[in-house]
């Protein structure tokens, strides 16, 4: 299913259309949103300084308009890939437009996403592109670490990462999860199944991981708090 099928898709199932206040129909058919979605994909393709082919290719994969607009679509994204400037006035044109429908907003970011690793890489100057793109929808660095990590995955240091948690869940649900991790990994645990002792040190070492990672978590929180303040 296309991407725009999938957007229409989503807008007719929503139980509430006082919800969203996506405009009315397909977004495909919407002039504006079209115009701003190709502009994006097009300007994050010359993001590294190269404009490749294959970039379009996967534009085309996932953002396929109708075909009777392919050809205006295609000479939009020729035209707009020569530069990037210009590229945030579109992500808020966008954020305005679609601001009561975050779903929508994180389907673009993963077109492009898609777009960006189309060459089997995505540079830092294509990521900060996708970060300033996500920020300017309204997203948080938290939800932005979790959308790049279903992309890119999660570095091996990422204390999220070790306690398989997603990067932007509500406090309460994190502290309840890392309970879980620390009462699987506990060394009592350990005895109460008859494992030999060597799991002992495996059961201590995973504990202390997960203590470390939910302490780094809830400090990168608390500064984050502090800077937002």
């Amino acid at each position: 299913m296309s991407f725009w099928n999938r957007i229409a898709a989503m807008a007719v199932s929503r139980p509430d259309p006082g919800d969203c206040e996506c405009p009315p129909g397909p977004p495909g058919a919407d002039p504006a949103f079209s115009t701003a979605v190709t502009a994006l994909g097009a300007k994050l393709a010359k993001a590294d300084g190269r404009a490749r082919v294959s970039e379009f290719d996967a534009f085309a994969e996932v953002f396929s308009p109708e075909a009777a607009s392919e050809g205006n679509i295609q000479r939009l994204y020729e035209l707009a890939r020569q530069t990037t400037h210009g590229f945030e006035g579109y992500a808020r044109q966008l954020a305005r437009r679609y601001r009561n429908c975050p779903d929508l907003l994180e389907d673009v970011l993963d077109g492009l996403f898609h777009i960006a690793g189309a060459d089997g890489a995505v540079s830092l100057e294509e990521e900060s592109y996708l970060e300033r793109v996500a920020e300017l929808f309204g997203f948080g660095p938290l939800s932005f670490r979790r959308i790049r990590a279903a992309h890119l995955g999660a570095p091996a240091d990422d204390p999220y990462a070790v306690l398989d948690a997603p990067h932007d869940a509500p406090d309460e649900d994190l502290k309840a999860l890392w309970r879980r991790r620390i009462a699987d990994a506990h060394p009592d645990r350990v005895r109460a199944l008859g494992l030999p002792e060597e799991y002992l040190d495996i059961a201590h070492a995973k504990s202390a991981a997960l203590n470390a990672a939910y302490d780094a978590i809830r400090r990168e929180r608390i500064e984050m708090a502090g800077a937002r303040g």
